[in-house]
């Protein structure tokens, strides 16, 4: 004969009491589904105690003005000792009504800058030499350095030229030097103008003048 070990039986009945015990729970399960199917959860409401809360006004806080700080104490100052005010000498205030007293002197007197009168360059009707420039060149003395060295050439003067047509200044513009210059300029402040008109006036005007040298 074969003897079964004991592990083998202990298995054996494990399995046969978890089959069984599934069977009866489903049993169980079943009976409950059919015999009370409207079995529901009753739902539990739970209230708490409600607390009130009382708002209160809350005051504002108002900032108050702090006085102001205590003045700073004044700085002394030493007074002068003795010895120093022995040293100022203090003159006679007293006022002589008697006494002459002398006139301010005039403010001095501003010295009035003339300005120089402004001549036109250009106008409808230009300032010219009466009787040409043949009569300018009748007034030329021809300089004898300018002969010796054999000196040619055109000197322009510019004429300044008022409302009366006389010449008031006159500057060269280009020159050929050896004396003709100056004898170009001469010639030109004897020389009498007719005016220069602006709109039918009489105006200053300046005007360049050519002064031909040359030797016969």
């Amino acid at each position: 004969m074969k003897f079964k070990k004991p592990i083998a039986d202990l298995r054996a009945t494990y399995k046969r009491v978890l089959e069984f015990s599934i069977i009866i729970s489903l049993a169980i399960l079943i009976l409950a589904f059919k015999f009370f199917p409207n079995l529901q959860d009753k739902g539990m409401v739970l209230e708490g105690p409600q607390e009130l809360f009382t708002v209160e006004d809350i005051q504002q806080t108002k900032q108050e003005n702090r006085p102001p700080p205590p003045p700073k104490p004044p700085i002394p100052i030493e007074a002068p000792s003795d010895d120093v005010l022995e040293d100022i000498e203090i003159e006679d205030t007293e006022i002589d009504f008697e006494a002459e007293i002398e006139a301010p002197p005039p403010p001095p007197k501003k010295e009035e800058i003339e300005e120089e009168p402004t001549y036109f360059v250009a106008v409808e009707e230009m300032p010219g030499p009466i009787g040409g420039i043949k009569a300018i060149q009748e007034k030329i003395v021809y300089p004898e350095i300018a002969k010796r060295a054999g000196v040619e050439g055109k000197v322009y003067v510019l004429a300044f030229v008022n409302e009366q047509g006389e010449v008031t200044k006159a500057q060269i513009i280009k020159g050929i030097g050896a004396g003709c210059d100056e004898a170009a300029l001469d010639a030109v402040l004897k020389t009498r103008f007719t005016p220069g008109k602006q709109r039918g006036k009489p105006v200053k005007v300046q005007v360049s003048i050519p002064i031909i040298f040359k030797l016969k």
